[in-house]
C-alpha cells in the first residue's frame, strides 16, 4: 500500500507542510469510498464501549450548542434537530478495514497516531468553528463537505463564552474555500482555524496524529522517579541571616525554586530514566480499557490457516512500538515493556510496522512466538473467506 501524497514526495510534505501549511490532495484516498454508510457510523455509535458524541445546534439559534455523550440508545439518535453531528472515536478499533488505512501513512510514525474519528453530519451540520492542537489529516468518506480555513490560533485566541465546546467567534483571514468530494483528502496542521459544513448528508475520516505535551511528560518523568534516593534527600538550606518566625521570604522561595530544577535537570542527565519513564505514555493504547482479549489456537490449526492464505497483523486497538538499544530492540505494548527473544525480533518489527504476516514470512521456530502473542491479544488472525 502505497502513502497518499499523489505527486508531492514525502520529504516534500515533511518539509514544506507538515506543521507549517494545509494541504489538499485530490481524490488522495480513493478505496474510503465503500468503507462506511452513514447507517454503519449510527449503528456502531449504539455499541456500550464505543465513545462518541452527539452535537446539536438549537434550530433557533445555530450559534447555541448542545452536546450528549455515549452511551446511547436508539432513541437518542431519533428526532434530531436540523442541524447536528454525530462523532464517533476510535473507529479504527472497530473496523479493520478503517484500521488498515494507516499504512497510507507510513511516513509518520505509529507512536504519533491518536485515532480515526469518523463524524456523520446531514445537510448543514457541523461542529462549528474551531482549532486543534494536533495534526490532522480529513478525509471525505461520503458525501461532500465544504472546509474554510483561516487564522493561526494560540492559547490566547478568544473562545465563544459558555458553550459545551471550544468555539472560535468567527474566520478571520480565510485563504481557503473548498468543497471535498469522496476521497479527497486535507491536512491541517496543528493551531490552524478551520470550520466544515456538510454539504449533503456526509460522512468525514479524521486521521489524528497527536504529540505529548509537557505536563504530560513530567508527571511520567517525576511518578517513575519519585522513589529515587536522591530525590528524597532534603535540599540544601544556605541561610545566612535570621527572619522573623511567620515569614518566608521571596529569596527563600526561589531558592527552592532553583534547587527543583536542579534535581530534575540532574535526573533528566540519565537517559534511562526518561527511557523507562516515556515509553509507557507512547505505548499507550487510546481505548486501554476496551483492549480485545485473545484466544488460544493449536499449532495445528494455525499451520493450517496460514497454508490457507490467512495472514497475521496486530490487533488495531492496541499499540506495539519499538526503540533500538544497541544492536537489539526493545518492544513495548500498550505501555509495557514485551519480552521478544532476538530470533523472532525481525517479525515482531513488522508487525509494529503494521505488515501482515503470511505463510511467506514465518519459520516453524516462529509459531510458538505467534500463539502467545495471538493469545495476548496482540496479534489477529485474518482468515481467508
Amino acid at each position: 500500500m502505497t502513502h497518499l501524497l499523489g505527486d508531492i514526495s514525502i520529504t516534500t510534505f515533511l518539509t514544506d507542510y507538515w506543521q507549517k501549511k494545509p494541504l489538499l490532495i485530490k481524490n488522495g484516498m480513493p478505496q474510503i469510498a465503500v468503507l462506511l454508510e452513514p447507517a454503519d457510523l449510527k449503528e456502531l455509535a449504539l455499541e456500550e464501549d464505543v465513545q462518541a458524541r452527539l452535537l446539536m445546534q438549537n434550530p433557533k439559534n445555530a450559534e447555541q450548542w448542545r452536546v450528549k455523550r455515549s452511551p446511547f440508545s436508539a432513541n437518542d439518535l431519533k428526532n434530531l434537530p436540523p442541524l447536528h453531528t454525530l462523532l464517533v472515536q476510535a473507529v479504527d478499533h472497530w473496523s479493520l478495514d478503517v484500521a488498515n488505512l494507516w499504512q497510507l501513512f507510513d511516513f509518520i510514525p505509529q507512536w504519533r497516531r491518536d485515532d480515526v474519528m469518523v463524524s456523520y453530519a446531514p445537510k448543514g451540520g457541523s461542529v462549528g468553528r474551531h482549532f486543534d492542537q494536533y495534526d490532522v489529516f480529513l478525509v471525505q468518506g461520503h458525501g461532500s463537505r465544504r472546509w474554510q480555513l483561516g487564522q493561526w490560533c494560540d492559547s490566547d485566541t478568544p473562545l465563544v463564552p459558555d458553550q459545551p465546546l471550544r468555539l472560535l467567534p468567527e474566520m478571520s483571514e480565510v485563504f481557503f474555500d473548498e468543497i471535498l468530494e469522496v476521497g479527497d483528502v486535507l491536512y491541517v496542521p496543528p493551531k490552524l482555524a478551520h470550520y466544515g459544513v456538510a454539504q449533503d448528508e456526509c460522512l468525514t475520516y479524521s486521521f489524528g496524529f497527536r504529540m505529548p505535551n509537557a505536563a504530560q511528560m513530567l508527571e511520567r518523568v517525576v511518578d517513575h522517579v519519585i522513589g529515587h534516593t536522591d530525590l528524597q534527600l532534603p535540599v540544601n538550606d544556605p541561610r545566612s541571616q535570621a527572619s522573623p518566625a511567620g515569614l518566608i521570604s521571596h529569596a527563600e522561595i526561589e531558592t527552592l525554586r532553583l534547587q527543583l530544577i536542579d534535581a530534575l535537570q540532574n535526573t533528566l542527565h540519565h537517559p534511562e530514566y526518561f527511557h523507562d519513564a516515556i515509553l509507557p505514555l507512547l505505548s499507550e493504547s487510546r481505548d486501554a480499557d476496551n483492549l480485545p482479549e485473545g484466544f488460544g489456537i493449536a499449532t495445528s490449526e494455525l499451520k493450517t490457516a496460514l497454508k490457507s492464505g490467512a495472514t497475521l497483523q496486530r490487533e488495531p486497538a492496541g499499540r506495539l512500538i519499538y526503540v533500538k538499544k544497541g544492536e537489539q530492540l526493545e518492544f513495548w505494548w500498550n505501555g509495557e515493556v514485551v519480552e521478544v527473544q532476538d530470533a523472532q525480533a525481525p517479525l515482531a518489527q513488522k508487525v509494529a510496522d503494521g505488515l501482515h504476516l503470511s505463510q511467506a514470512d514465518i519459520q516453524p521456530a516462529d509459531l510458538e512466538f505467534l500463539i502467545d502473542w495471538i493469545g495476548e491479544g496482540r496479534l489477529i488472525l485474518n482468515e481467508v473467506e
